[in-house]
């Protein structure tokens, strides 16, 4: 898979190529070209091959130098530059005998955002080998990138801008126990020496640190002391709680040899550094293995590191050593199992307070290149569950290095990106997850003319077992958001809203913040209802309509209508209000003997009766009452005034009117037997 120059840089690669017989003409000029690339000096390697290239004749040869080339620019992190040289090949027919160049294409148009164009390749490649691990993860990674994409997380990104340059600026590390001091490394112009990488064309790396002020701003940075900072390239580094020791990368060079990098640390000296020492985790016959990318636990004396000593899945692992506190050494690396490492790379962990590994991977499916992931914890030294940080954390390029603000319960933080719109070839991005926020509004109405009701007392109760009280203001209204940074609406919670008022019948509704992924104000309107009129008197309440089979008193339910749930609203206002006693009234239309339609309304009545206390409410806080004809609804639906109704509809839905169930508050103390 795609490797960043980071990569290189860090932990050295090991590049096993392709070579033929090269013609005479071309000698010089291919080999040191490939010395250098099996060197990792790619921008050199380059620049040599060109000119191999040129004068090269044989297609085979020409095909082969092209592919070196496209490798160059694969391991650099120029991508398109890569593609150029990948299709050259494939113009060559380089494909037919190294179909593998197909999975190497698919790549840097992945790590381009292409994802249709890189799944093209990763399934032609399946067609030559179906049984390939890399092609069919790639296929799948260009599945999850869309999806990613088409539902982004919540999270901010922002570029530094202030702290960037338009050269390698990355892996960023918290340089004081305050987190207002960042450690960087950087190839930035002022760098220790003057000599010029080979690999990138850039100068060393150095570590750099940068303080920012009260109002978030960065102060300009400088390098680390030379206790720390060498000619060589110094990079990814760790602070330990204490603050007394700097732990960091360190790739040493010489010439004609392979030397990989390793982990040094340097002890806190006043503002500065003592000289840095080595962290022996390697035996002197894996020197050219790496060691590096170190990050520590709580305590200090477990350590994390990526590097590429045997025993590994492939590429770099993560490994773990523990501080042997008698002997004062680091035990022998321990890798940290299939669960987290692959075929790929898996580099730059870092551990939380709360033991959560983050890393960067290119072997678990990601968005291309290096992709973020975190671990949770699930033993002993045991990381398991791994999920992709998803956009726009992670973008088609690579994305690694991240760390926490403090207390930002992971929320903010840092991590490093070469993304599009970069101010250089590597960038240090801040972000941040924008809490997920609640607030309610209540708008408390008067249900019989529709004004508000000031002076509403409204109960907010919580299934979490939290419960404020609060009034409504002179336009009915009240509002529950974050005051001195306490919260009313949390999330993951299921709320009653409970509205109370003299002379009202409670009245409430429910909202739940279960499930929700955003900021939310929840808007509620809650109708009261009142029980007397201005001047004091009861007034007549409706409720949904309960029907009865013709010339009886049965509840009527069938497939149209269920008078059961019609009364269950009444139900549910005796519930809601358990200090009433109602009376229940029945109304018949006129059609009948008075004495008829009288005792037909009361045996309707007592129904209802009978059916609420069937669910449970007393019987002495209802009192039935059939009215039959004697209490027309409104004026105008008297029976002579019905009667002279042009047409049977209209008298027809005149009576339907009069047929009526409805009740009336009769009082508001009701004590229950229990309570006296």
């Amino acid at each position: 898979m795609m490797k960043s120059y980071e990569m290189k840089l860090i932990l050295c690669l090991t590049a096993l190529m392709y070579f033929s017989a090269i013609g005479i003409s071309q000698k010089n000029f291919a080999k040191e070209a490939d010395a250098a690339f099996m060197n990792e000096s790619f921008f050199t390697a380059i620049e040599l091959y060109k000119k191999a290239e040129v004068k090269e004749k044989k297609p085979a040869e020409k095909a082969r130098i092209n592919y070196q080339i496209a490798e160059c620019y694969r391991f650099m992190v120029e991508p398109a530059q890569a593609q150029t040289f990948y299709n050259r090949c494939i113009m060559l027919k380089f494909d037919k005998d190294n179909p593998e160049l197909y999975i190497h294409l698919a790549d840097v148009l992945k790590e381009q955002g292409d994802y249709k164009a890189a799944k093209e390749n990763y399934n032609k490649y399946l067609t030559i080998d179906a049984n390939s691990k890399l092609a069919k993860l790639g296929a799948e990674s260009c599945e999850k990138a869309i999806a990613w994409m088409d539902e982004p997380t919540k999270h901010f990104v922002q570029n530094e801008i202030q702290i960037n340059t338009d050269h390698y600026d990355y892996s960023s590390a918290w340089g004081d126990k305050k987190h207002e001091t960042v450690i960087f490394s950087s190839s930035r112009e002022g760098s220790t020496g003057d000599a010029v990488d080979m690999r990138t064309g850039e100068s060393y790396m150095d570590l750099w640190v940068t303080t920012r002020d009260n109002k978030g701003k960065w102060g300009e940075p400088i390098p680390l002391p030379l206790t720390v900072n060498t000619e060589d390239n110094e990079g990814a580094s760790v602070l330990t709680k204490k603050g007394d020791k700097l732990f960091f990368t360190r790739c040493p060079r010489e010439k004609k040899s392979n030397i990989g990098c390793d982990i040094f640390y340097a002890d806190k000296q006043g503002e500065g550094w003592k000289k840095a020492q080595k962290v022996v985790l390697k035996p002197d016959s894996l020197q050219s293995a790496s060691c590096g990318h170190p990050t520590l636990d709580m305590t200090g004396n477990l350590m994390i590191f990526a590097s590429d000593i045997p025993g590994g899945y492939g590429g770099k692992d993560l490994w773990y050593s523990e501080f042997n506190k008698r002997d004062k050494v680091w035990t022998d690396p321990v890798n940290l199992g299939s669960t987290i490492n692959t075929s790929g790379d898996e580099m730059f962990p870092h551990l939380t307070d709360k033991k959560v590994l983050y890393f960067s991977s290119t072997g678990h499916p990601g968005m291309g290149g290096l992709d973020l992931f975190k671990a949770e914890n699930t033993g002993n030294k045991i990381w398991e569950n791994v999920e992709n940080l998803r956009y726009p954390l992670n973008s088609a390029e690579h994305d690694f290095g991240i760390i926490f603000e403090r207390g930002s319960d992971e929320r903010r933080g840092f991590f490093t990106s070469n993304r599009d719109g970069g101010k250089g070839k590597d960038d240090l991005y801040s972000f941040n997850l924008p809490d997920i926020v609640f607030s309610l509004v209540v708008y408390v109405t008067n249900k019989e003319d529709n004004e508000p009701v000031p002076g509403v007392t409204v109960k907010l109760k919580g299934d979490d077992g939290s419960e404020v009280v609060r009034t409504t203001d002179a336009d009915g209204k009240l509002v529950f958001e974050e005051e001195n940074k306490k919260r009313f609406i949390n999330k993951e919670t299921s709320y009653q809203i409970e509205v109370s008022k003299e002379e009202y019948l409670m009245a409430g509704n429910t909202i739940s913040t279960k499930g929700e992924e955003k900021s939310k104000r929840f808007l509620e309107e809650v109708f009261l209802q009142p029980v007397v009129n201005e001047e004091g008197e009861a007034l007549v309440i409706d409720f949904p309509e309960v029907q009865y089979a013709y010339d009886k008193w049965d509840l009527l339910v069938d497939n149209r209508i269920n008078s059961k749930d019609s009364l269950d609203y009444l139900y549910n206002t005796l519930i809601q209000n358990p200090d009433i006693v109602i009376e229940l009234q029945a109304h018949t239309d006129c059609r009948g003997s008075s004495r008829y339609n009288k005792d037909l309304s009361q045996k309707r009545a007592q129904s209802c009766v009978d059916y609420l206390i069937s669910k449970g409410i007393p019987a002495d806080r209802m009192v039935p009452v059939g009215y039959g004809e004697s209490t027309p609804r409104a004026d105008g639906l008297e029976c002579k005034t019905i009667d002279k109704m042009g047409t049977k509809e209209e008298q027809e839905a005149a009576h339907q009117r009069n047929r009526r169930t409805q009740f009336r508050v009769l009082s508001s103390d009701y004590k229950s037997p229990e309570q006296d």
